[in-house]
């Protein structure tokens, strides 16, 4: 093989090897950092922006201290100290804007991960249930249903067999009704073993009250027995 053919060879096989791996290059490109990886380079660059800010802070301090060491006295450093003062705090305005930016862009991608794993857990979770559903018959689920109904029923007329009065249960009213005639009856042997009721008489019992005609005959004769005591004395 000539040295022409080997260059060419070489040539060709090393330009293969950074077409595939531009390829490779492309290939990780496209599919783009994920949401964690995005949010680690914010988070870097945030704090990157914040130390620098604390630097320029420094460095207004330290010139603004410039300044008012020269003062009047030397007007030249003074104002040239003012200048670099200007150009700081112009620095550190821009900073502050591009840390509200970044901060944004980091809390809108913070969301949308969180957005997405719900998302996503959702959906695992719906797959999970939709597995159990298809292991269920709803017709089965009727059944049973009613299989628990009747067997709470038939629990409760149980409960309730058990919690009633045990033994015989009798009339209340025919019992009092038979307590009467009992006692009907022992008053009536108590008449017979006494001889009975006394038996009512036929004549005519005299008035224990005084007729009125008694009654004047008395006073009349009271009447005479005064005036006879008068006339003996």
């Amino acid at each position: 093989m000539s040295k022409i053919s080997k260059l060419f060879k070489g040539s060709s096989s090393s330009g293969s090897s950074s077409s595939s791996s531009s390829k490779s290059k492309h290939h990780r490109s496209k599919g783009g950092p994920s949401p964690q990886e995005a949010i680690h380079r914010l988070r870097e660059t945030e704090e990157m922006l914040t130390k620098k800010q604390e630097y320029l802070e420094k460095r207004i301090e330290q010139e603004i201290a410039t300044a008012k060491k020269h003062g009047t006295k030397n007007k030249k450093a003074a104002l040239q100290a003012l200048k670099k003062k200007k150009r700081l705090e112009q620095q550190l305005t821009q900073i502050d804007g591009t840390l509200s930016t970044i901060e944004f862009q980091r809390e809108a991608l913070e969301n949308s991960h969180t957005n997405t794993e719900v998302l996503k857990n959702m959906g695992f979770a719906a797959k999970a249930m939709k597995q159990v559903h298809q292991n269920m018959d709803v017709d089965k689920i009727d059944d049973l249903m009613q299989d628990i109904t009747e067997q709470q029923d038939v629990a409760r007329e149980i409960s309730e067999a058990i919690s009633g009065p045990f033994g015989e249960q009798f009339d209340e009213d025919e019992l009092l009704a038979e307590l009467e005639e009992l006692e009907q009856e022992d008053l009536e042997e108590s008449m017979k073993s006494m001889g009975g009721l006394p038996s009512v008489p036929s004549s005519k019992l005299p008035s224990s009250r005084p007729s009125h005609a008694t009654t004047k005959k008395r006073v009349e004769e009271d009447d005479d027995m005064r005036m006879l005591a008068s006339w003996g004395t």
